[in-house]
């Protein structure tokens, strides 16, 4: 493999052979030897897409969202009114699962529901960073589904809980690098149907100034998820389900609902 070519399609995944990260060149994989976000070189070894499974496609120290972020779902939403400022909530890394893995909904939850968002993957250490600091630390893009337990989410005063089941975090396949993430369609489908469907510039706040204004709270680190919010049309998941996320130029993450 010629290590001049530069990828733009990283993943993560697992083989009977293999563990670990790779990239995508002409429908196949190949490892990755190294770190994605410093050094590292594309081995001759790869793996049909259809052959591979895959798994979320960074690991992260934080998993960190942004909630209200589009006017149109802060208005359907009866939590709040439009925040002045960014509303963040972490979700646990143990919440994480990949593409074609199931959403598990816990036996004793009376609602969960889906929201198709944009997510940054983090690129280098970030603290205290300007717009352009922060545009410069994005590693890349990727889909994720902030599965979220809406009666308990309503219920408490903070969101860790609603947002933190195990299975409440599906994100991938792909990790996209080099490109504007501030105009994409974005569609959210249920067994086939568009519930939600909008762009990324209808963002209060796009992925940049949202990653600026997190790294005056807290320093982050290459591998973390910034997940940028939801468009209106969320609602409830049940078992049997099949949930897709699409995003323009990154791709689409699938995932079957099952019950507990």
């Amino acid at each position: 493999m010629n290590n001049d070519y530069k990828p733009d399609c990283f993943l993560r995944f697992k083989t009977n052979k293999y563990t670990g990260s790779g990239i995508v060149i002409d429908d196949k994989v190949y490892q990755i030897s190294g770190d994605i976000y410093g050094q590292y070189t594309i081995n001759d070894t790869s793996f049909p897409l259809d052959e591979i499974q895959y798994l979320p496609p960074c690991i992260p120290q934080k998993i960190i969202c942004v909630g209200l972020n589009y006017a149109e779902h802060a208005a359907e939403s009866t939590l709040a009114e439009v925040p002045e400022e960014p509303v963040l909530f972490f979700k646990p890394p143990s919440a994480l699962i990949g593409h074609h893995d199931n959403i598990v909904l816990p036996g004793w939850v009376d609602r969960v529901d889906y929201e198709g968002e944009l997510a940054a993957v983090i690129g280098k250490k970030l603290r205290y960073v300007s717009t352009e600091q922060a545009e410069a630390g994005i590693f890349g893009y990727t889909c994720l589904n902030d599965v979220t337990a809406r009666n308990i989410q309503k219920k408490d005063s903070q969101w860790t809980r609603g947002k933190g089941f195990d299975t409440f975090c599906p994100v991938g396949p792909y990790i996209i690098t080099g490109i504007d993430a501030s105009s994409l369609d974005i569609e959210t489908r249920l067994n086939g149907k568009a519930v939600q469907k909008s762009n990324t510039k209808l963002m209060m706040r796009n992925a940049i100034e949202v990653i600026s204004y997190i790294s005056r709270v807290m320093t982050l680190y290459p591998g973390d998820i910034i997940s940028t919010g939801t468009p209106k049309g969320v609602g409830p998941l049940k078992d049997g389900d099949q949930v897709e996320i699409e995003i323009e130029n990154i791709g689409l993450l699938k995932n079957h609902v099952v019950s507990e």
